[in-house]
């Protein structure tokens, strides 16, 4: 090996942080915060959608139900096929089908055709998920990563604001809100496949398919965007590597997998315990507001101070501290609601929860990626995010049940499933702080 040569991550040292990274980011902020959108539009469209097609809420709910099907198998599907085929082309695939179809829903002629389109939307939404942070994170270096990951999840609040904003103006098309709702959510997505056209290759992907020569002309592209005046020397080549999805499973990674995505699936749990049925039974005893658009952008801008302590701490004190300490703080707000029924304890356990769940988030969608080789990252995050989906539909037959009849056991069920998380963080082998990507 020449010693003239160097590692990927060495050459995006040497083009730097600038212009390219800024832009990346920005494209991929406007269409998570459009999934955010996508994912939280389910509760506001229901009614004017039951209204419309006679049929009642819960079937309206249906469509949900449907979009979270589809959000997993794109979450998986197109996570396995961004390890493939490449980062790009999937990263287009995902967002044209979010878009496309997400679009169209607003203009479904009855019910049926309605829960195909948001099950296809769903499917583009999922696949947003891996391939969007794959390619943040194989474009930043160690020292930066953590914090910008962190700071991409910080968009699910801006696009929290916007729906809650939405939801209110749509209430003037009456029956049709739904339609107005699921046009506009569409629309950032729609803009988000113009933006990413100009993304290349991930250089990490090309060097480790083989292309050496294409990785460096990738990172040369990135150095004249960023302003950097330095060459890119050679890279070390690789010898293409396609590993099976087994080997999320096989030796070294198989501890990391299992600890990580039994995460995944008990936060998941309780952060849908904590936002859907949660209020759903304190709204039942005079909480209404608590389902309300004011107090969800009051809820979202909570979530930004959030994300931020968690950017700060996994740059500071290392990916699996920040998770934890944020697990066991969401574990303390849950046990905060048995404090008493009035208003201020109702609403403080609630601050509190989105403060810590969602500061929880960002730490893990950081750290996910990390954890992986570059052959599997996608399909590890892939997976991941399907194990979260699957969290989502089960936590329905898991939470509501025991919410609807022991609220106090509810409680210590959620605090449980919070603290069980940090403690399968802890199990995880790695700590991802300040190391280069393999």
């Amino acid at each position: 090996m020449s010693a003239s040569t160097v590692t990927v991550e060495q050459g995006i040292h040497i083009a730097g942080v600038g212009r390219f990274q800024y832009r990346l980011f920005l494209i991929f902020g406007l269409v998570w915060m459009a999934d955010a959108m996508q994912v939280l539009s389910i509760g506001f469209s229901a009614p004017s959608i039951a209204k419309t097609f006679g049929v009642n809420v819960p079937q309206a709910l249906e469509t949900g139900t449907l979009f979270f099907v589809g959000m997993l198998i794109g979450a998986f599907g197109f996570g396995r096929l961004a390890d493939r085929i490449g980062r790009r082309p999937v990263l287009m695939a995902a967002v044209l089908v979010d878009a496309c179809f997400g679009v169209a829903s607003a203009f479904a002629p009855d019910f049926t055709w309605l829960l195909v389109l948001r099950f296809l939307t769903g499917i583009g939404v999922g696949g947003t998920l891996p391939v969007d942070y794959t390619m943040m994170a194989e474009f930043l270096p160690a020292e930066r990563r953590g914090r910008w990951l962190v700071l991409l999840e910080s968009f699910w609040a801006v696009g929290t604001i916007l729906l809650a904003v939405l939801a209110l103006i749509a209430l003037r098309w009456g029956d049709d809100a739904w339609r107005v709702i699921f046009f506009v959510t569409g629309i950032p997505a729609l803009v988000g496949v113009v933006l990413r056209l100009s993304i290349p290759e991930s250089p990490m992907y090309l060097n480790r398919s083989g292309n050496a020569e294409g990785a460096r002309a990738v990172l040369e592209r990135i150095a004249r965007v960023n302003g950097t005046d330095a060459a890119i020397p050679a890279l070390q080549p690789e010898h293409p590597v396609k590993r099976s999805l087994a080997a999320l499973f096989d030796g070294s990674l198989r501890r990391r997998s299992v600890a990580l995505f039994l995460a995944w699936a008990l936060i998941s749990i309780a952060y849908y315990g904590v936002f859907v049925y949660l209020p759903v039974r304190l709204s039942a005893e005079g909480f209404g507001f608590m389902r309300g658009q004011e107090f969800l952008i009051l809820l979202a801008l909570v979530q930004l101070p959030g994300f931020a302590l968690s950017a700060y701490g996994v740059e500071r004190w290392g990916r699996k501290p920040t998770l934890v300490g944020f697990l066991l703080l969401s574990a303390v707000g849950c046990l905060c609601y048995s404090l008493g029924s009035t208003t201020p304890v109702v609403v403080g356990s609630t601050l509190l929860m989105s403060f810590a769940l969602l500061g929880t988030w960002g730490a893990l969608y950081a750290f996910t990626p990390e954890v992986y080789p570059t052959e599997l990252r996608a399909s590890g995050m892939g997976t991941a995010g399907a194990v979260a989906r699957f969290g989502g539909l089960f936590a329905p037959a898991i939470v509501a049940p025991v919410m609807a009849t022991r609220f106090t056991l509810a409680l210590a069920m959620l605090a449980a499933f919070l603290a069980a998380g940090a403690v399968a963080i802890l199990c995880v082998d790695v700590e991802s702080r300040n190391r280069a990507l393999e």
